[in-house]
């Protein structure tokens, strides 16, 4: 993240991205996560999360705390509570449901001036924002993100420091089966784990367990069924919702070799 803040200037480059990393080091895969991609490992049919998506809805409570020691950062524009709704000037002095940084339930408040202001995070689902901009709250780079027709930054609130999930390899017994799949959120907006476990089942059992490609062919099945066929309507998939309109990159790592077959 420095370094992209380096090249900014240097290089003028502008802009930023999510990362998922996975790096295997003495029988362990340790997967770091800075966004909303997802990393899951399938092993004997069983789905084993290695990843969380980062969003304003996952990270609500990190952020309404960071705004709550930092109210400066919130530009006067923002307020940190939450509210089901957003509050109208003729609700003043009415009460309403809200809750804070500290606060898993909700709780009544009296409404004041300031609850008047924007929401730090607003929308539900793929539709949530931060400060009203972006749908992601950890990334690497955008040091030049500000919020619409403002001099307030979304880097405070946009971290770069990533979660990381360790799997020990050395503790199971694998088999060609045995994959570790790393998808942008291209792939997850339009599949859920299961249908991506399935997929991966019918792929590989049409493919010999020594043959290189089968795992490569996987990832290319993953792609294309989250794309989905165009249709008159847009691309749609094969239970025609419409197909995922993000970028889908996919990597699907075998945990065993032929060997391993048990």
């Amino acid at each position: 993240d420095d370094q992209i803040e380096r090249e900014r200037a240097s290089q003028r480059l502008p802009g930023g991205c999510c990362a998922l990393a996975a790096v295997y080091l003495m029988g362990k895969f340790y997967v770091a996560n800075a966004g909303d991609s997802r990393a899951i490992i399938i092993r004997n049919g069983e789905i084993i999360p290695m990843s969380r998506e980062f969003t304003p809805e996952t990270e609500r409570q990190r952020l309404q705390f960071l705004a709550f020691l930092r109210p400066e950062l919130l530009g006067k524009e923002f307020t940190h509570l939450e509210f089901p709704r957003r509050i109208q000037p003729k609700e003043l002095g009415k009460k309403m449901l809200y809750r804070d940084q500290h606060m898993n339930g909700w709780a009544y408040k009296k409404i004041e001036e300031d609850d008047l202001k924007f929401p730090l995070i607003y929308g539900e689902g793929k539709k949530a924002r931060m400060m009203a901009t972006i749908g992601v709250t950890r990334g690497l780079g955008d040091h030049d993100l500000k919020v619409f027709s403002s001099n307030i930054h979304i880097k405070p609130f946009l971290s770069c420091f990533p979660e990381v999930r360790v799997y020990d390899l050395t503790q199971y017994e694998h088999c060609p089966d045995d994959v570790l799949v790393l998808g942008t959120d291209g792939l997850w907006d339009v599949t859920n784990d299961k249908e991506v476990a399935g997929v991966v089942m019918e792929v590989l059992t049409s493919y010999e367990p020594n043959d290189p490609c089968r795992y490569t062919m996987v990832a290319q099945e993953l792609v294309v069924r989250s794309r989905g066929v165009l249709k008159e309507r847009g691309w749609r998939l094969a239970n025609d919702k419409l197909g995922s309109g993000d970028d889908i990159s996919v990597f699907v790592i075998p945990l065993g070799g032929p060997g391993n077959y048990t």
